[in-house]
């Protein structure tokens, strides 16, 4: 089983933490191989933890997506929950008076190795702020569940100006490293000056997948029930900035896409023309509960990845987009629209252009290109991410 940083905290390491005034950056994947909460744990151990902070979702994991989360005293511990994710961009970064009774912040959430999920990105607002207050910030380091080698990298970097809490830094959208290792690269690039200090992990390999940790999957965020929601996660969030239903409401979020004007078989042939490795399309129906096209039928296709290895997940979420747009040009009915309402506090971007880090990618399927076209500018922006993280990895390559 992988040695997690969290238990590194509490047995070598736990003389870094002791002594100073602690807060938690934590959410519910906080926990160790039995389940027992970071928070829990350091508490039991006599450290002196002052507050938590809550990421989106909340401390215990209970709030939706893009929703705002309030402020509040944890039940279990009694201390003061401070929120990360409230109503407004500002909310995202601790304040100068969540700081004031701290010596250190410590994170320990687990990511999910795409670039849209915002836990990593609560992480770097917190070291631009933790260095204006001279604090420490401790990342217990977490494995990366869909694998973390110079061939899982995957997708187009951030151009400027299209930074938001998608994406606050140029990385690729598969980025194949921790959160320390995101964290290190960051700070370094940015010239943050953060004081950062990576807890580092034991026994884990670049090419493991999450069952290949031995460690129990907690949910990170309601929409990601398993390890297969994460693999397929990052190209099928692009689905995100359409009105296309990414599976939200049905239990299968990102597995199923589809929407009520697409008919199944055809759009699983086009997909399936592709011959898209490690992945087949299987034609289906489904209702969604809630979110887009709640309550209507919608026709689409569900993913089976049956070789992890060699599916790639950015070019399998750009083919769906293509699919579907292609086949609503077809209809010359314009059903394939993107999203247009203010997405992750931004208003005068596209959410579409925020996910893909530019708007090649929407300006491309709008002018009818083809799967090959919108692919292209990938191999290179993936080859320069592969060399400018290098210097920042923590665990070396290995093989899957």
């Amino acid at each position: 089983m992988v040695e997690i940083g969290l238990t590194r905290a509490l047995t070598d390491e736990r003389a870094r933490l002791a002594g100073r005034r602690l807060g938690l950056i934590v959410n519910p994947t906080s926990v160790d191989s039995s389940f027992a909460h970071t928070a829990d744990l350091l508490v039991a151990a006599g450290l002196d933890v002052r507050a938590l902070l809550g990421p989106e979702h909340g401390v215990r994991g209970d709030v939706q997506y893009m929703a705002g989360v309030a402020d509040a005293r944890d039940a279990r511990t009694g201390l003061p929950v401070y929120s990360l994710y409230g109503d407004t961009e500002a909310s995202l970064t601790p304040t100068p008076a969540m700081l004031a009774d701290l010596d250190a912040l410590v994170f320990d959430i687990q990511d999910v190795g795409a670039r849209y999920y915002t836990y990593v990105w609560t992480l770097l607002l917190a070291m631009k702020a933790a260095a204006r207050a001279g604090l420490e910030v401790i990342v217990l380091d977490r494995p990366n569940p869909i694998g973390g080698l110079a061939a899982d990298v995957e997708g187009a970097g951030i151009e400027p100006g299209f930074e938001s809490f998608v994406g606050l830094h140029s990385v690729a959208t598969r980025h194949g490293l921790s959160a320390g290792e995101l964290a290190r690269l960051s700070n370094a690039e940015l010239g943050l000056g953060c004081r950062l200090t990576v807890l580092a992990m034991r026994g884990w390999r670049r090419g493991d997948h999450w069952a290949a940790t031995g460690l129990p999957w907690v949910i990170p965020s309601p929409n990601m029930p398993s390890p297969t929601t994460a693999l397929v996660y990052p190209g099928m969030c692009l689905l995100e900035g359409t009105t296309l239903s990414e599976g939200r409401g049905t239990t299968l979020p990102f597995e199923l896409f589809g929407a009520p004007w697409l008919e199944p078989e055809l759009l699983a042939a086009r997909l399936g023309a592709l011959g898209l490795p490690g992945v087949r399309f299987r034609p289906c129906s489904f209702r969604p509960t809630w979110n887009k096209h709640a309550g209507e039928l919608c026709g689409g296709v569900q993913l089976h990845v049956h070789d992890a290895v060699s599916f790639r997940p950015v070019r399998t979420g750009i083919a769906a987009l293509w699919a579907a747009a292609s086949l609503s040009r077809e209809r010359g009915r314009g059903e394939f629209a993107w999203h247009t309402e203010a997405y992750e506090f931004v208003r005068d971007r596209k959410a579409i252009d925020l996910l893909a880090g530019s708007s090649a990618l929407r300006e491309g399927l709008d002018a009818g290109a083809s799967f090959a076209a919108l692919c292209a500018p990938l191999p290179a922006a993936e080859a320069a991410f592969r060399a400018a993280r290098a210097p920042h990895l923590l665990y070396p390559e290995a093989s899957p």
